[in-house]
């Protein structure tokens, strides 16, 4: 039994927090299914983006061993790097309030420093590596949408179950308890009333 006071105000009001609450379950639940079809989505792209990295990183790979081959590992290491005018671009866009992001790298590899000992290989090594951090690129900020859209569809998902399990039949049984309490003091009202004109 609710602790309640049984008016008629309150469960006017207690109604009223009902019709809130459900129109809120109705928003909630459309946005697990909205924030779910995006999920969808970003992991089709990210399975085609790890597609697209494979075989790149095995042309990376391959290159690599070519390299090293032609250099060794030491001569590698000091083999001179080329001044890059690239940069990441970040284009974030909120849904549901989540950030999500596409990023990619803009701008070319600037040349390098002369080598004393250079090679075709050594450079394929060097394209070929900056190809794999380009996808990567676009790799991290999927993966990081897929986070953020994950955190926040399971949020989402407590408060709707809190809703549906806890506060929408609590709520339910306040209403009916109180209406149903409304009625036992009006019917003792009109038997009192009954009573006392029988006795005048």
């Amino acid at each position: 039994m609710s602790d309640l006071t049984p008016t008629r105000s309150l469960l006017i009001a207690l109604a009223d927090e009902r019709r809130t609450m459900r129109e809120g379950y109705a928003f909630l639940d459309e946005k697990c299914l909205l924030l779910a079809g995006e999920m969808l989505r970003q992991v089709r792209l990210h399975q085609t983006l790890r597609r697209e990295l494979a075989p790149l990183q095995e042309a990376a790979r391959q290159a690599l061993t070519a390299a090293l081959a032609r250099h060794g590992l030491h001569g590698l290491q000091v083999y001179p790097p080329a001044v890059s005018h690239q940069r990441v671009r970040i284009d974030p866009r909120p849904l549901l309030g989540v950030t999500t992001l596409q990023a990619q790298v803009i701008g070319e590899i600037g040349l390098a420093p002369p080598a004393v000992n250079p090679s075709p290989e050594a450079e394929a090594c060097r394209t070929a590596y900056a190809r794999v951090a380009t996808k990567l690129v676009a790799l991290a900020a999927v993966s990081t949408t897929l986070a953020r859209l994950y955190a926040e569809y399971r949020r989402t998902v407590r408060r709707v179950r809190a809703l549906q399990d806890v506060l929408l039949p609590e709520l339910d049984a306040d209403i009916a308890d109180i209406d149903t309490r409304l009625e036992d003091i009006e019917r003792e009202d009109a038997i009192a009333m009954r009573f006392r004109r029988n006795m005048a």
